[in-house]
């Protein structure tokens, strides 16, 4: 075998030279990059679900949550929809700028922004309406503690977002250069998830 071949079968294709010691020919270092970061935020997320089953354990009474507490099952339901909407629409912008499709890329981005400020906003007018805070009981705490971290991580989520929409309109991304756009749609896919999880969890069971 030649060394020019011997260049191609262990480089990428289209290069004379062996890839990076960091570098794999299957995944971007970015990709594996934000899948390091959900595993940290997993465990992060792992600890609210212990402290709040903890309590749950500890604390326990049928029915729960405990007299006087009502959950907001049916307008948390609406905003699960609402939720999981934005992470179809998230799938057409990546699935979009792969394909070229400019249009489908901007139309997507829009959407799940406007869609995510409508879940953060919705959640906030619930705490307004909820009728107890932080300071009432454990379970309040614990309510509170799960539900507000998922939606700081909305408003990452939100901020990532537009940063990404803003460089959609300014023609930033193309179908060789969308790893902005696919690192975003993972992290929001992650947040998309994760609430499913807080109101199977918090509001259900």
């Amino acid at each position: 075998m030649s060394a020019h071949a011997e260049a191609h079968g262990h480089g990428r294709p289209g290069y004379d030279h062996p890839l990076p010691i960091h570098f794999s020919s299957r995944i971007s270092p970015v990709i594996v990059g934000i899948f390091l970061f959900i595993g940290s935020e997993i465990m992060l997320f792992g600890s609210f679900f212990t402290v709040y089953f903890f309590d749950r354990v500890v604390n326990h009474t049928h029915p729960w949550p405990p007299h006087p507490y009502v959950r907001p099952v049916f307008v948390a339901g609406v905003n699960t929809l609402i939720l999981v909407t934005s992470s179809f629409t998230m799938h057409w912008a990546t699935v979009s700028i792969k394909r070229g499709n400019r249009a489908g890329l901007q139309a997507g981005m829009v959407l799940t922004f406007l869609l995510g400020l409508t879940f953060l906003l919705t959640q906030v007018i619930e705490y307004h309406r909820i009728g107890f805070n932080t300071s009432d009981t454990s379970f309040a705490a614990t309510f509170f503690g799960l539900t507000g971290l998922h939606g700081c991580h909305v408003f990452v989520g939100l901020t990532i977002l537009l940063a990404m929409t803003i460089r959609s309109f300014r023609g930033h991304f193309s179908p060789e250069h969308h790893h902005g756009i696919e690192v975003g749609g993972i992290y929001w896919h992650f947040v998309d998830v994760m609430w499913i999880i807080v109101y199977v969890t918090v509001y259900l069971l």
